[in-house]
């Protein structure tokens, strides 16, 4: 079970803010933020120092993605983003690297609580990888080769998302290398043992 975890949360939508207040604490976590809006979320949660946060993409002043860039800025947290629709454009938006789950819109308690998981973990994992490098760009660029490492593992070995990312801090241990050495030899790896692609016909 995740850890309890103070949440800020910001919706233009009522209904939507009272969901998460009724619901969330259900999970065991405190809900310190309710924002109408982004730049709302923005003032309040500097004070408030919130461990997640739970943000909807369309909403006035500031939208969710903005603001959520703007408060990791001062230190890094982990984002659910909530969007009513799941386009093309909107997913592309949502590539921040804050960005851990992502959630549409009608949310379900069931949808809810693994999202929040998946979000802490994906973080906890990204800031092992901060701890081998301090340059933000090079994490992110690592992080990306671990997610394909950890893919094939996954589908490999028949393991889920956390047991592939220990397996890979296990190897990295044993080897006395870094994680991303480890991720490179599995790709390394994989790519060797694909077959040879068809030469196209003319």
């Amino acid at each position: 079970m995740t850890r309890s975890l103070k949440i800020a949360v910001a919706d233009d939508e009522a209904d939507m803010r009272d969901y998460f207040a009724r619901i969330l604490p259900r999970l065991g976590h405190e809900v310190v933020v309710a924002a109408r809006n982004g730049r709302e979320l923005v003032e309040r949660c500097y004070g408030a120092q919130p461990d997640l946060l739970i943000v909807d993409i369309a909403m006035p002043e500031l939208d969710g993605i903005a603001a959520a860039a703007e408060i990791c800025r001062s230190g890094p947290l982990p984002v659910i983003l909530v969007s009513g629709r799941h386009d093309a454009e909107t997913l592309e938006r949502a590539a921040d690297p804050h960005i851990m789950a992502y959630l549409v819109k009608p949310i379900k308690q069931a949808d809810l609580e693994p999202a929040i998981a998946l979000a802490v973990r994906r973080f906890e994992q990204f800031r092992a990888l901060r701890q081998e490098t301090s340059d933000l760009r090079q994490a992110l660029e690592e992080r990306k080769l671990v997610e394909r490492a950890k893919g094939i593992l996954m589908k490999r070995a028949g393991l889920d998302e956390q047991q592939a990312f220990r397996r890979l801090q296990k190897l990295a241990s044993d080897s006395n290398r870094r994680l991303v050495e480890i991720a490179e030899s599995i790709l390394t790896a994989e790519a060797a043992a694909a077959p040879p692609q068809k030469p196209e016909e003319k």
